[in-house]
């Protein structure tokens, strides 16, 4: 007898009807990377959380003990495992986590950090929505965004598991190098389509055969 696929719930068919930002490009950012030398794909729908506290206080350290720590300056990045916390400049934070973190899957992430912010002077904000996230990996992928980027990318100088707030092609992003040849690129929603054609076309030259 043939099984009978149990019926979607709700919140299934609710998530079926998410369009990512830069959903339109999927087909072009899978047929245009060029493998083994750079590759470009979106990572939809990851739970941010918007941050401002004060580390060095209370409700800072209430709030570091649920996300793994804070950053302490420019450029850092903290926490352990699946979540993350960026540094965006002094008394503010991003944290970025898995999709089921977020409270509308079931995930408790963003009410443990208000609960632990309490009544702290702060703010805590649901920013899931408000970005999403470009991976750039391979070889070729620091060239691609020198095209675009005016900080110095050369490795000696941005170290794995750095973020900076930056410009692509004039468009304002968190960028965040997540290991030697791997860059996470988190751009505001109604920018994700003009940039993410931006990198496929500053990728472009490493699908000739020309180049090794």
């Amino acid at each position: 007898m043939a099984e009978t696929a149990a019926p979607a719930t709700t919140r299934q068919k609710d998530l079926s009807l998410r369009v990512s930002p830069a959903a339109q490009l999927r087909a072009a950012f899978e047929t245009d990377s060029v493998r083994g030398l750079v590759e470009l794909s979106e990572v939809p729908f990851l739970t941010m959380v918007g941050l401002r506290v004060n580390r060095n206080s209370d409700a800072g350290q209430r709030v570091a003990s649920v996300t793994g720590g804070l950053p302490a300056g420019c450029g850092g990045v903290a926490g352990p495992g699946s979540t993350s916390v960026l540094w965006l400049g002094p008394e503010e934070f991003l944290v970025v986590a898995p999709t089921e973190a977020h409270e509308s899957l079931g995930g408790d992430l963003i009410q443990a950090l208000r609960e632990a912010l309490a009544d702290g002077e702060g703010q805590v904000v649901d920013l899931s929505a408000n970005r999403t996230t470009f991976e750039l990996t391979g070889p070729r992928s620091r060239a691609v965004l020198e095209k675009g980027c005016s900080l110095d990318l050369h490795p000696r100088v941005l170290k794995a598991g750095t973020a900076l707030s930056t410009e692509i092609g004039n468009i304002p992003v968190v960028l965040w190098k997540t290991g030697e040849d791997t860059f996470r690129i988190f751009p505001r929603a109604s920018f994700a389509d003009f940039l993410g054609r931006w990198l496929l076309d500053a990728m472009r030259e490493y699908a000739s055969p020309e180049v090794p």
